[in-house]
């Protein structure tokens, strides 16, 4: 421990585009935690069921998006802030770019006003280093074609545009704090090229000012 407070990075994209291999690779790759989003809690578990899981509606659209907002504020105060606070690194398998682009992009909701729903969960708490693993859309929903989809994954091919056309405007408009990386090539480029950006970005664990 150097009493350095840790760092949070965040691997976001549309289902199907790698970042939950991408996230465990780096975790692996940093000795980071690694950790995820909806469901990494207890309470996170429930909201989970009752987001994604079942063959009806669900919750209507803006239930959906606060549902999203209390896994967050839970997954914060049990799991990333005492983790961070100890000077640990955490890498998360989705955080608060996915509620933005998922219910705010895809589902309709205004982007600026759940931008504020989500700090207030995260306590103000952001993300040092989100990662984009952007693919083409045919390609994210093949890889997803032999999964059994939760309840936002069968929405349709629009929804799911509009979501990875909101991931790459919430990169382009946070160029500090976002880097996009291509996820079309094979895992183990995809993971050269994420270990090389937090380098980049972050420093390397135990370098000067790299946690």
């Amino acid at each position: 421990m150097t009493g350095r407070r840790g760092r949070l990075i965040a691997l976001e994209g549309v289902d199907g585009c790698g970042k939950s291999t991408q996230a465990g690779l780096l975790a692996e790759h940093l000795g980071a935690r690694l950790t995820f989003e909806p469901g990494a809690t207890p309470l996170g578990r429930t909201l989970r069921t009752l987001v994604l899981e079942g063959d009806g509606d669900g919750p209507a659209i803006r239930a959906e998006a606060l549902l999203m907002a209390a896994d967050r504020a839970q997954h914060v105060a049990e799991v990333i802030e005492p983790e961070l606070a100890a000077g640990r690194w955490v890498v998360t398998d989705r955080f608060s770019g996915s509620t933005l682009a998922y219910q705010g992009f895809g589902r309709g909701l205004d982007v600026a006003e759940l931008a504020e729903v989500v700090s207030w969960a995260t306590a103000g708490l952001e993300a040092d280093l989100s990662i984009l693993i952007d693919v083409p859309g045919p390609v994210a929903r093949s890889r997803l074609a032999a999964a059994r989809p939760d309840r936002l994954e069968r929405l349709d091919e629009d929804f799911h545009r509009r979501v990875g056309d909101g991931f790459r405007a919430l990169a382009a408009g946070d160029p500090t704090r976002w880097v996009v990386v291509d996820g079309a090539a094979g895992p183990d480029a995809v993971a050269r090229a994420v270990a090389e950006a937090v380098a980049e970005r972050l420093g390397r664990r135990g370098d000067p000012g790299g946690g």
